[in-house]
C-alpha cells in the first residue's frame, strides 16, 4: 500500500542534528522550502535578540522584538508545510495517466503558495534586522546583520522556487510578480545594510 509523501514531520521538534541528517538524506524532503522557512525563522530569532539587547538605543525596541517573534513564529511551521505541499506534487505524479497532469499542475500551483509566504516573512525580517543593524546596539551589529543575509538568502531561495512550482504549472499570476518584487526590495535592504549607507 501507498504511503502519501505529505506527512511530513514537525520538523520544530526534532533535535538539530536530525534535521540537517533529514536534510541530506536521499528523500525530497525537507528540501529547500523547509530550508528557507528555518533560515528565516532563525533570521528573526537573532533580530528579535537584537532588538530586546537594543532598548537603549530604540524606543521602539520591544515593538522591533515582538514582530521579529511574530515572523519567526507564522514563517517556523511552514518548513513542515512545505514538506506537505511537495508531498502533494509528488503524490499527484503518482495518479492514473488520465488525471495525472491536471493534478500534478494543480498541485505545484498550490506549492508556490508556501515559499512566498517564506518570503513575505524574510522581508520583513531583513528590514527590521537592518534598522537593528544601523541604529541598534552596537555590540549586536554582527548578529542583526547576518540576520539580514540570512532573511535576504531565504527570500531568494524561496522566491526561486515560486518560480520553479509556477513555471512547471504553466501558470502565470501575480504570485511570481509578488516574489519577484520581494527578491528586489530584499535586496536593497541587504545592500544597505552591508554597504553602511544607513
Amino acid at each position: 500500500m501507498h504511503t502519501p509523501e505529505n506527512t511530513a514531520p514537525d520538523y520544530l521538534n526534532l533535535p538539530l542534528g536530525e534535521f540537517l541528517d533529514r536534510v541530506a538524506a536521499g528523500s525530497p524532503a525537507p528540501g529547500g522550502g523547509s530550508v528557507a522557512a528555518i533560515a528565516v525563522a532563525l533570521a528573526a530569532g537573532l533580530a528579535g535578540m537584537a532588538a530586546r539587547l537594543s532598548s537603549a538605543q530604540l524606543d521602539d525596541a520591544p515593538e522591533l522584538a515582538d514582530r521579529a517573534d511574530a515572523a519567526r513564529l507564522r514563517v517556523a511551521p511552514l518548513a513542515r508545510a512545505d514538506a506537505e505541499s511537495y508531498g502533494l506534487v509528488l503524490d499527484a505524479y503518482r495518479e492514473p495517466d488520465e488525471t495525472r497532469m491536471a493534478r500534478v499542475r494543480d498541485a505545484l500551483s498550490g506549492a508556490a503558495d508556501v515559499p512566498l509566504a517564506v518570503a513575505e516573512a524574510g522581508s520583513e525580517v531583513a528590514a527590521i534586522a537592518s534598522r537593528l543593524a544601523e541604529e541598534g546596539n552596537p555590540n549586536l551589529e554582527g548578529d542583526a546583520l547576518a540576520a539580514v543575509l540570512l532573511a535576504g538568502a531565504g527570500v531568494r531561495a524561496a522566491s526561486a522556487l515560486v518560480g520553479i512550482n509556477l513555471s512547471t504549472a504553466n501558470v502565470d499570476d501575480d504570485r511570481l510578480r509578488r516574489a519577484n518584487s520581494l527578491v528586489d526590495t530584499t535586496a536593497a535592504i541587504v545592500r544597505r545594510a552591508t554597504e553602511g549607507d544607513g
